[in-house]
């Protein structure tokens, strides 16, 4: 399973609105091969792209997101509270994100983020819907619920667990859920822990490096990928 060196965080990281189209446009107009995203379902069950459990710091709605049906989520302002030029951009359904990954070309690491109470349901639906929309992908979590869910559904897609700190019995997590990848905080992580998982054939991709030296640091110890929020940083080549 191949990644990208340099994935856009939240779609476009600190460049666009989190979680939008417009993320994902600028993200392909940089360069990014490669993008990731976080998933939530709404009220009637649809998947759409945010962040946090609350509308409020990100768009233009009030209240819970798993509250709120997706027809009204989709008419919400995403993109105002970022600046003044991305006004009116709509949150963003699941299904219309991977649809415009695929016309890009742009690989997706889609993180399932269910609310809490919502860790099953939200790990088969977004499954569901990424196996679908096709296109290259893995899916990931923090909620090993979600993660289990989500190979019973779609047992073909590429999952990868994710977490702040890698522990100690990684090895054993990943084979209890089948999962092909870890992504954890680059804070913490040793050389020794990552030769040690590189060397068993994992994929680590590291998150949120917004530095090129510490980018550097992490590629030679041996990681992936590099989630970053300013992934203007780097030349087309390096993408």
């Amino acid at each position: 399973m191949g990644y990208p060196r340099i994935i856009a965080h939240r779609c476009g990281g600190a460049l666009a609105p989190e979680n939008t189209l417009a993320g994902l446009r600028l993200a392909a107009r940089l360069g990014c091969r490669g993008v990731e995203f976080d998933a939530m379902l709404a009220a009637d069950g649809v998947p759409v792209l945010i962040h946090d459990e609350t509308l409020e710091r990100t768009t233009s709605g009030q209240g819970r997101v798993a509250d709120m049906d997706s027809a009204r989520l989709i008419r919400l302002d995403a993109g105002i509270r970022h600046h003044a030029a991305f006004a009116v951009e709509p949150v963003p359904t699941l299904d219309a994100a991977l649809q415009l990954c695929a016309a890009l070309g742009l690989w997706a690491n889609v993180e399932i983020k269910p609310a809490v109470g919502h860790e099953a349901a939200t790990g088969r639906v977004v499954a569901r819907h990424a196996a679908a929309g096709g296109g290259r992908l893995v899916l990931s979590s923090f909620s090993e619920t979600a993660l289990r869910a989500a190979a019973a559904e779609a047992p073909q897609l590429p999952r990868a667990l994710l977490v702040e700190v890698i522990p100690a019995d990684w090895r054993e997590r990943l084979a209890g859920l089948g999962a092909m990848a870890l992504h954890c905080s680059a804070r913490g992580l040793t050389a020794g822990v990552a030769a040690a998982v590189r060397a068993e054939g994992f994929p680590l991709a590291c998150y949120t490096i917004n530095r090129r030296d510490e980018a550097e640091r992490l590629f030679a110890m041996g990681v992936s990928a590099v989630f970053s929020d300013r992934p203007d940083l780097w030349a087309l080549e390096e993408m």
